[in-house]
């Protein structure tokens, strides 16, 4: 191995074009770590925050961007027992991921599902990780619920369909275009409403509001998202594509005993990021290994080409995942 490896810095807060390819020194595990020959890499919104100055990463963290990977078991760090040097992983990561070398807790790697390729894998951390702990650790999503997730044709939104349906409950959605509605049915929503010739609230009148909803895109969605709640419904924040500030009214909130919540993954701690991935490995990787639940796939850019990926995630064009090949 040598000292160096191919990353991709951020060379100043900006668009897409300040992605440039750099050589970076390969980072060594630390105790509790692994460092991860890295295959694929996933492309996310957040990448796109930190990208453009509004989203630092954690201090300890790496400033490359990349928040998941797959690819092998390079070294461990000291106490690690868990993985051993050439194990197929997806990982977690705290940042760093748009390199031929990361480091990562180890308790942040699961194991590649059987019959998955490393590119599919690459995409699974950083969604199923958000999907499993907001909609249901944080959102308590139940069989025979109706739950609504935004931006059903997006990564966060074709996982959240898939869990969704497949552990019983009543899959609503919304996207932007024909095509793509179609696709979030043929995943598993039984109802996907194109956003810009329906309003949701009035489609999920009928059903008697949703019992739980998924939200990404703020805004003027906040409000409207409490009048399309039921009765003890809750709804679950992840971002804010259309802005964090919105006129609500609370009146609404205490008369149907609505719960209003939200988070962040990356700044929590690393216990809880095991937590989840404790409850992915019980509960979800046997349903990606029987095949019952995959990711779905936008396109595939090569690493130095980081910068045409992050501009085609910025026109919301792509259904599903974005990745980049680094070492496969």
């Amino acid at each position: 191995m040598t000292d160096t490896m191919r990353a991709i810095e951020i060379t100043k807060p900006g668009g897409p074009e300040v992605l440039q390819l750099s050589e970076q020194p390969i980072p060594a595990p630390g105790p509790g770590d692994i460092l991860i020959r890295v295959a694929f890499a996933g492309v996310n919104r957040p990448d796109a925050l930190q990208r453009a100055g509004s989203y630092a990463p954690p201090p300890t963290a790496s400033p490359l961007p990349g928040l998941e990977a797959s690819g092998e078991v390079a070294a461990l760090g000291e106490g690690v027992t868990e993985w051993t040097v050439g194990d197929k992983v997806c990982a977690l990561l705290p940042g760093g991921g748009y390199a031929e070398y990361v480091t990562t807790p180890a308790a942040h790697a699961l194991r590649v599902p059987d019959g998955m390729g490393m590119k599919q894998a690459a995409c699974l951390p950083e969604t199923f990780f958000t999907v499993w702990s907001n909609v249901f650790m944080r959102g308590g999503l139940q069989a025979g619920e109706r739950f609504l997730v935004h931006g059903g044709s997006s990564g966060i939104g074709t996982t959240a369909i898939q869990l969704a349906n497949v552990f019983g409950a009543r899959v609503f959605t919304t996207a932007g275009s024909d095509e793509k509605c179609a696709v979030c049915r043929d995943l598993g929503a039984e109802r996907a409403i194109n956003y810009k010739t329906e309003d949701f609230v009035e489609v999920m009148k009928p059903e008697g509001g949703a019992n739980l909803i998924l939200d990404m895109v703020g805004g003027d969605y906040i409000a409207r998202n409490i009048k399309c709640l039921a009765v003890e419904g809750r709804m679950v924040h992840i971002a804010f594509l259309s802005g964090p500030k919105a006129e609500v009214n609370f009146a609404m909130i205490m008369a149907k005993r609505l719960t209003v919540t939200g988070s962040t993954l990356r700044p929590q701690s690393d216990l809880a990021k095991a937590r989840i991935a404790e409850e992915l490995a019980d509960k979800v990787w046997p349903l990606l290994d029987a095949g019952r639940v995959a990711p779905v796939m936008d396109q595939t850019f090569l690493l130095e080409d980081a910068a045409k990926a992050h501009a085609r995630m910025e026109t919301s064009e792509h259904i599903g995942k974005i990745v980049l090949e680094i070492g496969a």
